[in-house]
């Protein structure tokens, strides 16, 4: 089987599984998380930063995805991408964590792919890019034997219809199926060329409490169409396609709440003038 490497394992997370065992397990007491929505969870935006900044959110909205029933795919929406950009696919083969190889859905994806315009990905051709690998390793550690489709799109609304559809499909499969969209937030500072507020502390007070918290409250009303509209005109979503399809593919799934479980910045944990937001969130039945 072809196999996609893990290419980030060693630098952004650890590339043994001991040690990715470790961190996870630290992740787990970091955040207390309340459980004040019933029903199954069925999608998740998470950050994609390296797992020092903002693993323990990924890592504990990904937990919040497994319950009692068995998970045959996880669908998952991410890659730095621009308007009018490509959408990409894997369409067969695995992916490589720490914890063993994550076989791609294959049904699913080539069912996709022959409906929608992707560029195709292998092990051997593919773009360079974060933002779903830094998931796999927990999505490997809590779901053993489960398959995924990795998708990058672009924030444009056609994307939301490739999320729909991915959603029908899998339930046409009979496959049962968990979303993960990936998204970091405001990219704020001189290393990044955005500085509306100046530096200091009012520049991560409005980060943290006004622009993050527009958008974050956009996905916690799961209105896609707005996430998307509200990261081009306000910069505070990198991957803002990733997390609009991804509540587009979890609402076809039959999600209709969403909770929010945590948010943090770069700052946080490195102090600076340029930094970075982070959220995650939990979208149920």
């Amino acid at each position: 089987m072809n196999s996609r490497k893990a290419i980030f394992a060693g630098s952004w997370y650890p590339d043994s599984a001991k040690e990715c065992e470790k961190e996870i397990n630290c992740f787990l007491k970091e955040i207390k998380v309340k459980d004040t929505l019933k029903g199954n969870s069925i999608g998740g935006i998470v950050p994609h930063a390296g797992w020092y900044f903002s693993g323990s959110i990924a890592c504990n909205v990904i937990r919040r995805l497994k319950d009692e029933k068995h998970t045959d795919v996880i669908i998952l929406f991410g890659m730095h991408l621009h308007q009018g950009s490509d959408c990409y696919i894997i369409k067969e083969g695995s992916w490589e964590t720490p914890f063993g190889e994550i076989p791609i859905e294959k049904e699913l994806a080539e069912e996709l792919a022959g409906k929608f315009t992707f560029n195709i990905e292998s092990s051997d051709y593919f773009m360079q890019d974060n933002t779903i690998e830094l998931q796999l390793p927990f999505i490997k550690y809590f779901f053993k034997d489960v398959r995924i489709v990795p998708i990058g799109v672009p924030p444009d609304k056609s994307s939301l219809e490739i999320g729909k559809a991915a959603a029908e499909i899998a339930t046409k499969l009979g496959l049962r199926a968990k979303v993960v969209g990936s998204t970091d937030l405001t990219h704020y500072g001189t290393n990044y060329g955005f500085l509306p507020k100046g530096t200091g502390a009012e520049s991560i007070d409005w980060v943290r409490n006004e622009n993050d918290r527009r958008i974050i409250e956009i996905m916690l009303k799961m209105d896609p169409e707005a996430v998307i509209t509200e990261a081009m005109a306000h910069q505070n979503a990198c991957c803002a396609g990733a997390a609009a399809t991804a509540i587009a593919a979890s609402k076809q799934l039959g999600a209709k709440h969403a909770e929010s479980i945590a948010y943090a910045t770069s700052y946080d944990k490195n102090p600076g003038d340029s930094f970075v937001g982070y959220t995650g969130i939990v979208f149920r039945d």
